[in-house]
């Protein structure tokens, strides 16, 4: 008996301090917080990314043993692009530079195009147009060196997806060795994660002059494909290559969540850009940037002009090329154009005169 009243005591007592923390509770409810959200004292974005950019590497002699070991890779590879397969890399830690290491030292008989899907934007109709000029300058090229007779260039402008992609599949049995690869940094990326976008690039990878080398990092990425464009079309081989190297370029265009957000393009993110790009495009956009210093009350720089001077200095070799290198310094947001009073396409890039001398310093570095 004794410990049965026991028992009840306890629970009595429970009982009576719960109510009696409901109620003192109650009375605190009116009580609110001085302290808001502007007091936080946030760190610039650009002394955040530098700070980040300094953080010292950890493990340099595993990392660079391991990335060594994915060179030996290359043979294999280039012998499964071969095959007809695409190639699809995951793991943690940036693949760009082993991507683009394994394009410049294995795939040079091949034309190499490269789509960066980090990027906010992608126009992958201007892709596909480059693409299909450059197929056609190939197969011109090889009928001329044939001596088979050759077609006059196609009017890819004005030419749907549909057929610019028909034209890429190719019905001609004797060019089927013209290959043209195409290098997707993070497929998965914002710009082309909606199904339309999947799609297209699923029917240019099983054009039969396109090759497809691809990177992932988000974890549902393989929810973007079904069956048929995983084993029919991108024909997937999956490669496991974490390299744990920072995302350096592909967190440009991502705010921080510690950093202030900057609505204005810095020098210093632009020179990280243009630095992830191949040294004609530096010198293309070094041209534009000193034309624009020169003539600070001018609507921007030709196109025209700028193609005469890059052509003069041998950093592009055709219009095709410029184009390609305009593209992406659009894609990058690194060059407006608009029309001056004459009616002609202008080139500016959305810098001030300062940002524009500091970052052709930084540049020349």
């Amino acid at each position: 008996m004794e410990d049965i009243e026991n028992i009840e005591e306890d629970e009595y007592g429970f009982s009576r301090n719960y109510f009696l923390a409901k109620e003192l509770g109650g009375s605190n409810k009116n009580k609110r917080s001085g302290h808001k959200l502007s007091d936080i004292n946030i760190v610039d974005e650009q002394e955040l990314r530098e700070t980040a950019c300094n953080i010292e590497t950890k493990h340099a002699k595993e990392v660079s043993q391991l990335l060594n070991d994915y060179k030996t890779l290359y043979p294999k590879w280039v012998f499964e692009l071969r095959c007809g397969f695409g190639l699809l890399m995951y793991g943690f830690g940036s693949k760009k530079a082993l991507i683009e290491d394994f394009a410049s030292a294995s795939l040079t008989e091949y034309s190499v195009v490269v789509i960066n899907g980090y990027l906010p934007s992608v126009n992958l109709k201007q892709v596909l147009l480059a693409i299909a000029e450059l197929l056609s300058e190939l197969l011109k090229c090889r009928r001329k060196s044939s001596g088979s007779s050759s077609k006059g260039q196609e009017a890819f402008p004005s030419r749907s997806i549909d057929d610019i992609l028909s034209f890429l599949h190719g019905p001609q049995s004797e060019d089927k060795d013209c290959v043209i690869c195409v290098v997707v940094h993070n497929i998965d990326g914002p710009a082309l994660r909606d199904p339309e976008s999947q799609q297209t690039l699923a029917r240019l990878a099983s054009c039969s002059h396109i090759r497809i080398i691809a990177s992932i990092d988000h974890v549902n990425a393989p929810l973007l494909w079904d069956k048929k464009m995983v084993h029919t079309q991108f024909n997937w081989l999956w490669h496991h290559v974490p390299t744990f190297a920072p995302y350096k370029v592909e967190g440009v265009f991502f705010p921080l969540v510690l950093a202030q957000g900057s609505t204005s393009q810095t020098a210093k993110t632009a020179a990280i850009v243009l630095q992830s790009l191949t040294p004609n495009a530096q010198n293309v956009f070094k041209i534009l940037a000193e034309y624009q210093l020169s003539h600070p009350d001018e609507d921007g720089m030709p196109t025209d002009d700028l193609y005469s001077a890059s052509r003069e200095r041998f950093f592009v070799s055709s219009q095709v090329t410029l184009n390609s290198h305009l593209t992406e310094f659009k894609d990058h947001e690194l060059v407006k154009t608009k029309r001056n009073s004459d009616g002609q396409e202008c080139l500016n890039i959305p810098l001030s005169s300062d940002a524009l001398r500091q970052l052709l310093l930084d540049l020349n570095q």
